[in-house]
């Protein structure tokens, strides 16, 4: 009941917005058959089961992270053959995959390979100046408890190199670092170098994240013969920049959902983790239990891309960010993709109701 009340209300106070959005697809849609097929989705969206998600989905077609022409032939062409070839796909599905690798989800759209680094850079530029608030906002205050679990139930020791992948704001580091240096304190100071390192793909993300080591003392304020040293490092979670088997524990909080290539990621940290290293991934996840998960379901679509704009000025980022929890593999099938990358004794834990979860 909650739900069609709010879906209600959205509707009601987004009138002007739907207006606007037909106007849009009557300029922009090349042919009649594309109008038809839009306004079909708008009345589906305003009047079906699905209003919120299907009539934001819909909406974000047009905005600046839309299709190009290039992706739309892509799809197009990836669509076609996967279709002609399909009574000839062997049980291996090799010539299916070949066809569909060269898309990716971008959200809720399909887009080419090559230009979702480039969308997600721009997302997460974007986002950068306001993430800690967006952050506490979205989350009421829970990404900090999520955060400090994830980081208690590390691995720590003298000596370990510890990777943080899409890591740039430091959240996972600095915790790790702080448990790093009280353990070093204890030790004999004969161990080798503790290292913590912080990587990321976008420049932005990672100057937030030495800004606020500056501010918290965690570059300055430290042993420098015995405590952890602090590393940032500017690297893509594909082809990262370490030799292999050079990292005891490598982490990813909340960034998995954003790299291309799922399965090539797991690759990489497999290749620079050492032998018997540990891989933790903490992400949000896909929540199944009723009431929550349609309680869930419509606070992320209605409330947190409206807390963008009215914060951060950013509907657009935020929209897709929500999108991409919807498109991350579920529990399990992340479970299956560790495993088949070469990682042994997988397991998963759900927390608050599969809202987040973490894999080791």
């Amino acid at each position: 009941s909650l739900v069609q009340i709010g879906q209600s209300f959205w509707i009601i106070n987004r009138y002007e917005r739907i207006k606007m959005f037909t106007r849009s697809i009557a300029n922009k849609c090349r042919s009649e058959s594309q109008k038809g097929t839009y306004f079909r989705d708008v009345a589906r969206a305003c009047f079906g089961p699905s209003a919120v998600a299907s009539t934001f989905v819909r909406e974000r077609s047009f905005t600046r992270y839309s299709a190009s022409a290039e992706d739309e032939k892509v799809r197009k062409s990836s669509s076609s053959s996967s279709s002609a070839s399909s009574d000839s796909v062997g049980d291996d599905g090799h010539e299916r995959d070949e066809s569909e690798s060269r898309t990716t989800s971008f959200g809720y759209q399909n887009v080419a390979k090559e230009r979702k680094e480039s969308l997600v850079r721009e997302v997460f530029e974007s986002v950068a100046p306001s993430y800690d608030v967006m952050n506490d906002l979205m989350s009421v205050g829970m990404h900090r408890l999520w955060k400090d679990y994830f980081v208690h139930k590390l691995s720590a020791f003298p000596g370990m190199t510890h990777l943080d992948v899409a890591g740039g704001t430091g959240d996972i580091s600095f915790r790790m670092l702080r448990k790093l240096r009280d353990i070093d304190r204890r030790g004999t100071g004969k161990e080798e170098k503790t290292r913590v390192i912080v990587s990321d793909i976008n420049r932005a993300m990672l100057k937030v994240g030495e800004q606020r080591a500056l501010e918290k003392g965690l570059k300055t304020d430290f042993d420098t013969k015995t405590d952890a040293s602090l590393e940032f490092e500017e690297a893509n979670a594909e082809k990262l920049p370490f030799e292999d088997e050079s990292v005891d524990q490598y982490t990813i909080a909340f960034g998995l959902r954003n790299v291309t290539n799922i399965d090539v990621a797991l690759r990489e940290a497999h290749r620079v983790l050492r032998k018997g290293g540990r891989i933790s991934i903490l992400e949000f996840s896909h929540v199944e239990d009723e009431p929550l998960k349609s309680i869930y379901n419509f606070y992320s679509f209605a409330a947190i891309p409206t807390m963008g704009q009215i914060v951060a000025n950013d509907r657009k980022s935020y929209q897709y960010l929500v999108e991409s929890i919807r498109k991350f593999p579920k529990q399990n099938k992340l479970k299956e993709m560790m495993q088949m990358e070469g990682f042994s004794n997988v397991d998963f834990e759900n927390i608050t109701g599969g809202i987040v979860a973490i894999h080791n």
